[in-house]
């Protein structure tokens, strides 16, 4: 069987001059798929995603998102005066929460955020270890679970459950019907979830940069090539640390790109000003996929004044990642500890990662241009990781059970109602109250709801950089298809 063009043919030649023409865009079209992270990381998932998410603020909640905004691979502590952490929440080792002034510590709802909160009546914290509430002071330190539409009349509880592997001590209140429910097993869904973050934060610091990074001593300036679907920074230096805070600036980047910055090195500061949050902010349009991934540091620290935009990373399992900033909006996604601290309510809002990463898997060394748009796909292929590593300040070592589940999924999905400001006000009962719960655990019921202040912040997402391609790529293949069968019905046989 010969294959080929016969000179003679016009209708063949015509065939594939349409071919050929389509070939660049196919390209570009396969090479700007997006690759996004799978459930429960990276976007929003769930029935009720909201269209739009709005800047931080304090109402009305506005859907609910069942995949992790938070997931620590080791020990989460919350220090100082730490105020709240929305969405839902994973943590493998023990939450340590010992405020210095005590008072209320909010995790899922909150009282600011882009109020998309976990579904009502699913998990919203779940902890591997232990959860300990300091109550060494006049005040204590508390946990909220939960908290009410207000926004509705009349009002509406969103509730949901801690779960717990070992022992619960401390004041905290759960807006009914939430429980905090004993149950070791429940972590085990998230377990290979460490080594999917090792592994991507690892192929992301493997990738070429496609771009510069210039520090003036005033602003840091990202700039990039201007046409790559994934834009690749490197840097290896800390920012801000040298002579006072700095400005981020990111330039020539293609809407709707994936951005990644790779901060290498073992000890790591951000100290930074920029980012306030609003809706025409550079920094939130990009903020949906942006991931600062910091994939060999011992210890992270994120501090400054500002709104910090962009999905945070960091792959080695015995680092302490420390925010101090006021406010984090992107996913917060550790192999390691997190401390949680600040002198003025440090916040984490629930916001999704919507971009695409690199996947190593099949080619350990990929090494993209700066002009190739390469978007393979992150398939995570998680294998169970059972130890947790240590925590960097006082806090039990994390107590887990071993038996990990093979492809981690949000637990429910059910949906909320998408409303105000909440988030519960002290009421002091902390005593143990059997209600059903999975597993035979023992829950504790309470609470009520109050509404505590925080700063504000934004959120964008971004375009498809290819999609006219797509079609233009389609019209010319499909033109090429007919006049190639048109040919081979001139020609009355068939190749």
């Amino acid at each position: 069987m010969r294959h080929g063009v016969r000179g003679k043919n016009p209708l063949l030649r015509l065939a594939v001059v349409a071919a050929l023409a389509a070939a660049p865009l196919i390209t570009l079209v396969t090479a700007g798929d997006a690759a996004q992270m799978a459930p429960p990381l990276g976007p929003c998932s769930g029935p009720n995603c909201p269209s739009q998410w709005d800047p931080p603020h304090t109402g009305p909640f506005n859907g609910a998102d069942a995949s992790l905004n938070v997931f620590v691979g080791g020990n989460y502590l919350v220090r100082q005066n730490a105020a709240e952490a929305e969405g839902k929440i994973a943590v493998l080792g023990n939450l340590d929460i010992n405020k210095a002034s005590g008072g209320a510590f909010n995790m899922g709802v909150v009282g600011v955020g882009s109020m998309v909160t976990p579904p009502n009546g699913s998990d919203h914290v779940t902890v591997g270890g232990s959860v300990a509430m300091d109550n060494s002071q006049e005040n204590p330190s508390r946990l909220f679970i939960g908290g009410t539409d207000f926004f509705v009349n009349p009002p509406k509880a969103l509730w949901g459950n801690l779960v717990y592997g070992t022992t619960l001590t401390g004041a905290y209140d759960i807006t009914p019907d939430g429980q905090a429910i004993q149950d070791p097993t429940r972590i085990d869904q998230f377990k290979p979830l460490r080594t999917v973050i090792e592994n991507d934060s690892a192929c992301m610091a493997r990738q070429t940069a496609t771009g510069t990074v210039v520090d003036d001593g005033t602003t840091v300036t990202f700039t990039g090539d201007g046409t790559s679907a994934r834009q690749v920074f490197t840097y290896d230096r800390n920012i801000g640390t040298d002579g006072g805070i700095r400005l981020l600036s990111f330039a020539n980047v293609p809407a709707g790109a994936t951005v990644i910055v790779n901060m290498t090195g073992s000890n790591v500061t951000v100290n930074t000003s920029s980012g306030s949050g609003a809706v025409d902010d550079p920094l939130t349009v990009l903020r949906p996929n942006l991931m600062w991934n910091f994939p060999t540091a011992t210890n992270v620290s994120v501090i400054g004044t500002a709104q910090w935009q962009g999905s945070i990373m960091t792959g080695n399992p015995d680092s302490t990642t420390i925010l101090s900033n006021p406010g984090t909006n992107g996913r917060v996604y550790l192999a390691g500890n997190l401390q949680q601290q600040g002198s003025a309510g440090t916040e984490i809002h629930n916001y999704p990662f919507n971009g695409d990463l690199p996947d190593c898997s099949e080619s350990p060394t990929p090494s993209p241009s700066p002009s190739e748009s390469t978007s393979p796909s992150p398939s995570p292929s998680p294998s169970p990781s059972e130890s947790t590593s240590p925590s960097p300040s006082p806090s039990p070592s994390p107590s887990e059970s071993t038996s990990p589940s093979p492809s981690p999924s949000p637990s429910r999905s059910e949906s909320p109602s998408p409303s105000p400001s909440p988030s519960p006000s002290p009421s002091g009962s902390t005593g143990p109250a059997p209600s059903p719960s999975p597993s035979g655990s023992t829950p504790v019921p309470t609470g009520s709801s109050s509404t505590p202040a925080g700063p504000p912040l934004p959120n964008t997402g971004g375009g498809d950089l290819v999609a006219p391609a797509a079609g233009a790529a389609a019209v010319l293949l499909g033109l090429g298809g007919g006049v190639i069968a048109l040919a081979r019905r001139a020609r009355g046989r068939h190749s």
